[in-house]
C-alpha cells in the first residue's frame, strides 16, 4: 500500500504547524520548507480548514495555524480523511470489481484486516506524537528554528 502524496502533505502541513504553533504560517512558508508546490498546498490547506484541522487568519499578518492542539489530531483519521480511497485492489469497490473469483475469494477480507490493523496502528498515534522530543531538529530542517 502507498499512501497518496496528498496524504503525505497533509502530514507534513500538521507536522509543520505542530512544530511552530507559537506563531502564524504561510503556505508559502510551509511550501518553501519542503519544496513543494504552493498550488498544491492550497488545496491541501482549504480542505484541511473545512475539516476542522487548520484554521486560517486573513488580513496582513494572517496565516495558518491547527485549529486544535496536536493532541488531539489523530494520525490515523487524517489518512482516512486525505485518501480518495481506500480500497486496497479491485474487489474493494463492487461499483468497479470485475473479479470473477470474488464471491469465494478470501483475499478481500484477509487484506481488509491488514488494512484495518494498518489504520488501528495509525491511530494510535497523535500529530503531537510525531514531533514529540523532535522539535528543535524539526524545526532547524525545516528552516524555521
Amino acid at each position: 500500500m502507498q499512501l497518496t502524496r496528498y496524504t503525505d502533505y497533509s502530514l507534513r502541513v500538521l507536522i509543520y504547524l505542530a512544530v511552530n504553533q507559537e506563531k502564524l504560517a504561510t503556505i508559502e512558508e510551509i511550501a518553501d520548507a519542503y519544496g513543494i508546490s504552493r498550488a498544491h498546498l492550497m488545496k491541501i490547506v482549504h480542505r484541511l480548514g473545512l475539516a476542522g484541522y487548520l484554521e486560517t487568519v486573513r488580513g496582513r499578518g494572517g496565516g495558518l495555524r491547527l485549529a486544535r492542539p496536536p493532541e488531539e489530531i489523530r494520525v490515523g483519521a487524517v489518512v482516512r480523511h486525505a485518501e480518495e480511497s481506500m480500497a486496497l485492489v479491485e474487489c474493494f469497490d463492487p461499483q468497479t470489481s470485475h473479479c470473477r473469483i470474488e464471491p469465494v475469494c478470501r483475499l478481500q477480507t484477509v487484506l481488509n484486516e491488514a488494512l484495518e490493523a494498518f489504520l488501528q496502528t495509525l491511530d494510535g498515534y497523535t500529530v503531537a506524537d510525531l514531533v514529540v522530543q523532535r522539535r528543535k531538529p524539526l524545526a532547524r530542517l525545516l528552516g524555521t528554528a
